[in-house]
């Protein structure tokens, strides 16, 4: 991957600019890492990995894919082992955080790459409308507002964060 000022993913061998977040983008995929990192501290069940982590979805061409945040039980991580390179494999939970300029195909897209590749769970957050969209492989797609609760136990083990509180 090139160094400098852009970050990209691979995308089937392919590099994909990424524009940097907006601040709310930012705000919201910080809050979002800072649930997760907290439960999962105090539970001791995984890995939690900030935005910009990459992973190694697809092979030949490759996919390499960075969530806005993303967790690895400690049983996957384990198996696996620390690595300086990129994770080969996905994250079994990640959030992705929609910004003003996103397309609902590319989003849908990445979704599907994620689920395929074996992720459990995808959080979209939506800070526009403060929702969270659960995604998950053959089910149907749940939509939850602000005074809800998220019940992520499948990805996650017992993460179930109030939507107000991902946005904080």
């Amino acid at each position: 991957m090139p160094k400098g000022r852009w970050r990209y993913e691979l995308v089937r061998g392919e590099l994909r600019v990424m524009e940097p977040a907006g601040i709310e983008h930012g705000r919201v995929a910080a809050i979002a890492a800072g649930v997760l990192l907290a439960h999962v501290a105090r539970s001791g069940s995984g890995v939690v990995l900030g935005a910009e982590t990459g992973f190694v979805l697809e092979s030949d061409p490759d996919t390499v894919r960075a969530p806005d945040a993303s967790y690895i039980s400690q049983e996957h991580y384990d198996r696996i082992g620390p690595t300086t390179q990129y994770w080969p494999g996905a994250p079994d939970f990640a959030v992705e955080v929609l910004s003003p300029d996103d397309r609902p195909g590319k989003v849908r897209k990445k979704l599907r790459e994620w689920l395929a590749a074996g992720t459990v769970a995808v959080v979209v957050l939506d800070p526009s409308d403060r929702t969270a969209t659960v995604h998950r492989g053959g089910r149907e797609v749940e939509v939850y507002g602000p005074e809800e609760t998220l019940d992520l136990c499948d990805a996650v083990p017992d993460f179930r964060p109030a939507v107000a509180e991902l946005f904080g």
